[in-house]
């Protein structure tokens, strides 16, 4: 459940269900919250999973689970995936060094299976499912950085992604995350205390400079704008070279160069009222080479886009749907340029 249902419910908030987690969907006027947060700011509860890890092996247990190297400084961060056997991605993370114990958040759903993964490891470190005790909320958009000084207390914004900073808003304890950017402007995410986050809430959305509560729809729309592959829709059990994930995940170099790549596709402004779903073939010039996993009505762009999973080198014409050939134009990512560009767009 989310730890502000109240408030989003006072906001006009309908919710969905994310990997066991509620989470809003929308607060209504989808098209008003997209141009929000690329105007101004917006704020949002994230659903993540949190495992804490702590014990004098807890760098090294973590760190041979997953692609990137674990921040070794207190208010270090990183982003990094963890793989299977087959070196397919099992689940995306953040860890973050908060000095006597690593955080690790997950996408929603995700926190059990890693904890399961960590827990095996006989050396000294111990790990537990944290994810009731925390609450986190992003704040994204151009004016993100003078909502955060506005309202943060004992400490500067954080600079550098996945760096933090600890502080206070109101009377709650906080710590604050530089983002990176995955919807293509300026990013933090704000972590207190379950306990607490109904005071952040609501000094994020009315104290200091003003900002604009969104849910995980318009979020879908803003990371696909800026090129930013999401766990569910593109990453879950894809390889690292697929996404163009290998530099931002830090992944061994030396792989070989992969079959598919993402790629972005304009499907033109009479697709908007019939969006095709994830697994909508792609066709080139010699038959279906990919298949779409994720399309959206653009508000920025007044038009239908979509992310592909497609082969590499090959030619994109259209996409087949069950009512026939939908033109699809392939386009250079982001489709969307902000305040930042995310440091997860594909890079190949």
């Amino acid at each position: 459940m989310t730890l502000v249902a109240g408030s989003h419910t006072d906001h006009g908030a309908t919710f969905g269900d994310r990997g066991g987690r509620s989470v809003v969907e929308e607060y209504g006027r989808p098209d008003r919250a997209v141009r929000a947060v690329r105007n101004a700011v917006g704020v949002i509860e994230m659903g993540y999973g949190v495992v804490v890890v702590t014990g004098s092996d807890r760098r090294a247990v973590v760190d041979d689970a997953v692609t990137n190297d674990v921040p070794h400084e207190d208010g270090g961060g990183c982003y990094a995936l963890a793989l299977d056997s087959e070196g397919a991605i099992e689940t995306e993370l953040f860890v973050y060094d908060a000095g006597r114990r690593l955080l690790l958040f997950t996408p929603p759903g995700r926190d059990s299976a890693l904890t399961e993964r960590l827990g095996g490891d006989s050396r000294d470190a111990d790990v537990r499912d944290a994810t009731t005790e925390f609450g986190v909320f992003g704040v994204h958009g151009p004016m993100a950085t003078e909502k955060i000084a506005s309202v943060l207390h004992k400490a500067g914004a954080p600079t550098g992604a996945y760096s933090f900073v600890r502080g206070s808003m109101g009377d709650a304890g906080v710590s604050v995350v530089a983002g990176d950017a995955p919807g293509g402007e300026e990013s933090y995410e704000v972590i207190c205390a379950a306990d607490d986050a109904a005071e952040v809430w609501t000094t994020l959305l009315s104290r200091g400079n003003g900002a604009a509560p969104f849910g995980y729809q318009t979020y879908e729309t803003l990371t696909l704008e800026s090129g930013t592959p999401l766990f569910e829709s593109e990453i879950r059990g894809e390889r690292p070279g697929t996404l163009g994930l290998t530099d931002v995940a830090g992944v061994a170099g030396g792989a070989e160069a992969p079959t598919y790549r993402l790629v972005g596709l304009d499907l033109g402004a009479d697709a908007e009222d019939s969006l095709p779903p994830a697994g909508t073939p792609v066709v080139g010039d010699d038959g279906v080479v990919g298949e779409l996993t994720r399309a959206r009505r653009s508000p920025s762009l007044s038009t239908a886009i979509a992310f592909a999973r497609v082969e590499r080198g090959e030619t994109v014409r259209s996409v087949r749907t069950a009512a026939g050939e939908m033109p699809a134009t392939r386009t250079e990512l982001p489709f969307v340029e902000g305040s930042d560009r995310s440091r997860r767009l594909p890079s190949y």
